[in-house]
């Protein structure tokens, strides 16, 4: 099978976890196409070339639309800021090019719907990032869900903080302006934290919300006395009604001190409560009122190679997968897609739905009322 050309779009922090899941991704998935490291992509010419050399890269380059144009790609994968996601990746899916595209899908509803337009018409196939949903762990709480187990879900609750702008005095960047970042918290964390919520628990059908920016402004960076003015979320949060008939609760911010990646998913069915916390992401906690009552209590499973693809990396139980092997996971069901053996997973289409519900968020936060979806 012909392997597939990359071309990386940015070499940041989601850069190499992308670079490193196409360099590995053969090893741990056996039988997927390997795919070749063609190209890598930066503004600055010194650093893409020492980063595509450090990396494993044929060659860099500049140019963006060059690399969606190279007739040696075969997939664009766009790690770049929110704000430009929609203009490379409707580029590169005219470009007949496969297209793997970092969340937020963009930095509006309406450049999101464009995208999934895009895809609709197009050749290539296309993937976002929520690599959270490929860990084994809520693989299996999902099917906890799907067979009974738990009985009807009648509310679920999912947190998800970070402290990376809990600091008043962090440096204004373009993740405070709503023109380049899009939306703050809800777009940068919290919509993984729906993601996870509509793969457990099915779609949802309408919000009532609140948000909140924590630090109006920020100062400068080598503009002494001179402060930026942050417009989107630091916090929001929503109550939530699934078309299954279940309520929730979704919360989340980039403000909270102490908390470091910390995605709390909690599932109340009428026969049981799964709880997952992604700081200790190789474990589930399950509850079942079953049993003599005097010796229930929660029990914690742990993953292993019977939660697959979990033994793609190792054969043996609690030794814990970890962040980027995620990212191998997300990338391994892409391949697959690719190569025509399985269906699209979180595609432009399933993304779309995602940029609804936090968009939806917004929508009420403004107007302090229910917004159906």
């Amino acid at each position: 099978m012909k392997r597939p050309g990359l071309g990386l779009i940015g070499t940041g922090f989601m850069g190499k976890c992308h670079a490193l899941a196409y360099g590995t991704v053969g090893a741990t998935f056996e039988g997927l196409p390997r795919p070749r490291l063609a190209v890598l992509c930066d503004v600055e010419a010194g650093h893409a070339a020492a980063t595509a050399a450090a990396w494993g890269f044929e060659r860099s380059s500049t140019d963006w639309r060059a690399v969606v144009a190279d007739p040696d790609v075969d997939i664009v994968s766009i790690t770049t800021p929110n704000a430009v996601h929609a203009e490379m990746a409707i580029a590169a899916l005219e470009a007949g090019k496969h297209v793997h595209c970092e969340k937020p899908m963009a930095v509006s509803l309406e450049d999101a719907e464009r995208m999934a337009a895009a895809a609709a018409t197009a050749a290539g196939l296309t993937r976002l990032g929520y690599n959270y949903t490929a860990n084994p762990a809520l693989s299996h709480a999902a099917r906890l869900v799907a067979d009974g187990t738990l009985g009807r879900l009648v509310h679920v609750r999912a947190l998800y903080d970070e402290d990376y702008m809990a600091d008043p005095e962090l440096p204004w960047s373009w993740r405070c302006r709503r023109s380049e970042a899009g939306l703050g918290a809800l777009g940068d964390i919290g919509c993984h934290a729906v993601a996870i919520l509509t793969m457990l628990a099915g779609p949802i059908d309408a919000v009532v919300a609140d948000m909140a920016t924590a630090h109006p402004t920020r100062p400068i960076a080598g503009k002494p006395g001179e402060r930026g003015v942050a417009d989107n979320d630091d916090v929001a949060s929503a109550l939530l009604r699934f078309a299954s008939g279940a309520t929730g609760v979704l919360t989340t911010s980039r403000a909270a001190h102490g908390t470091k990646n910390a995605i709390r998913i909690e599932l109340h069915g009428t026969r049981g409560t799964l709880r997952f916390d992604q700081e200790r992401m190789n474990e589930l906690s399950l509850f079942l009122a079953e049993g003599d009552e005097a010796t229930r209590g929660f029990r914690t499973i742990l993953t292993a190679p019977v939660h697959p693809p979990y033994g793609r990396f190792c054969p043996a139980p609690g030794h814990g997968l970890g962040f980027n092997d995620l990212k191998v996971i997300e990338l391994a069901d892409f391949l697959a897609a690719i190569a025509g053996t399985r269906a699209p997973a979180f595609d432009f289409a399933e993304g779309l739905k995602v940029e609804r519900v936090i968009h939806a968020v917004a929508r009420s936060a403004d107007s302090g009322a229910w917004v159906t979806i």
